[in-house]
């Protein structure tokens, strides 16, 4: 069974606002012989191009949508059909794509000359499974660490590869590549080097940056899978056998680790996001009755943070999956978020039936 979710993020404040669409499927049969020469609407990436779409229709009330993707979406099909006036795209780049102007996307890159220098904050990585890109295979565990990285940009023109059908022969991008340096390297380990393209302008070393910013934020998707699977709900481990329970099944819990990713999120109270985001009406009146039963009656018992904010929700569903409230402590992280949603479910639907009887 496979997962295709697309998470909304507010690029001004990075808060999780939640699932925009997702797909979930089962994989029945193996890749035909000549699957490179099928049009992309019969290849199992056409996901890519269906999720970008549908996110596009669910939000286009906003004042502009960027896409981001890993490697795995570096489709020519995508460059030539999702973008427009509203909604860019900004993806790792996959191949080594041949330019119009002649040469390859790293080869020109190669003859580009640093522009700008940052401090990279590199998460630890465990180890996965290899892929192929055009940095080589990757399936080393990385250790956390500080990476300068060197900035590269400009803007190039790809040409359609042979046996695909997408309408434009060319299409101008955007490109942005950072590479780390030798002297943050960590010892028998390799090189951070993300090469993005998009369809967004990059005029100066701050445009590119942004981006970067941007690209960064694919960590929030990967703590959404965290939490379906080992740090969390344990999705993986589930014995159903009927495929269709099982979609049923992936579908909620992909709702449900979205949830907790906004309460993880929110639990330093550094955003303003609203409550309301994660719960309705009725579980925020219930959130406000909750608060004289879990506060203590010191200051360091209380809730600090103003009511009806993401943080304040996120302080009294922790305190009822069992985190005591006292910043000494470890902060409460997917686990008892979702042991404190598991309660406040179970408390919100005797609140109804007490309300219903009343």
């Amino acid at each position: 069974m496979f997962i295709h979710p697309v998470l909304a993020i507010d690029a001004d404040n990075r808060d999780c606002l939640g699932i925009a669409h997702q797909q979930a499927w089962v994989r029945t049969k193996t890749a035909a012989r000549n699957y490179d020469l099928l049009p992309i609407e019969e290849k199992e990436s056409y996901r890519w191009l269906q999720a970008a779409q549908a996110a596009k229709q669910c939000l286009e009330q906003a004042a502009e949508v960027t896409v981001i993707a890993d490697r795995e979406s570096d489709l020519y099909e995508q460059w030539d059909r999702i973008p427009n006036g509203h909604t860019h795209l900004l993806t790792r780049s996959h191949f080594d794509r041949k330019l119009a102007e002649g040469g390859s996307l790293c080869r020109w890159l190669a003859a580009q000359s640093a522009v700008a220098c940052f401090a990279l904050e590199v998460p630890a990585r465990a180890a996965g499974r290899p892929y192929k890109s055009t940095d080589g295979a990757r399936s080393a565990a990385r250790t956390a660490h500080c990476a300068h990285m060197e900035v590269r940009f400009g803007q190039v023109r790809i040409t359609r590869p042979q046996h695909c059908r997408a309408r434009q022969p060319s299409i101008e991008l955007s490109v942005v590549d950072v590479l780390e340096l030798t002297h943050t390297v960590v010892p028998g380990e390799q090189p951070v080097h993300w090469r993005l393209l998009s369809t967004h302008a990059v005029a100066d070393v701050q445009d590119a940056l942004r981006l970067v910013d941007w690209y960064r934020q694919r960590w929030q998707i990967e703590q959404l899978f965290r939490t379906l699977k080992r740090q969390g709900l344990g999705l993986e481990a589930s014995q159903l056998e009927d495929a269709g329970a099982l979609l049923k099944l992936a579908s909620m819990a992909v709702l449900v680790a979205a949830r907790t990713l906004q309460l993880v999120n929110a639990r330093d109270g550094q955003s303003q996001q609203r409550a309301s985001d994660a719960f309705d009406g009725d579980e925020i009146t219930v959130l406000e009755q909750l608060q004289g039963k879990l506060e203590g009656k010191t200051d360091k018992q209380k809730n600090p943070y103003p009511r009806h904010v993401m943080a304040w929700a996120a302080w009294t569903i922790a305190r009822l999956g069992g985190w005591m409230g006292y910043a000494s402590e470890a902060k409460p992280g997917p686990v008892t978020m979702l042991h404190g949603l598991q309660r406040f479910d179970s408390i919100v639907q005797g609140w109804k039936l007490a309300k219903m009887w009343a």
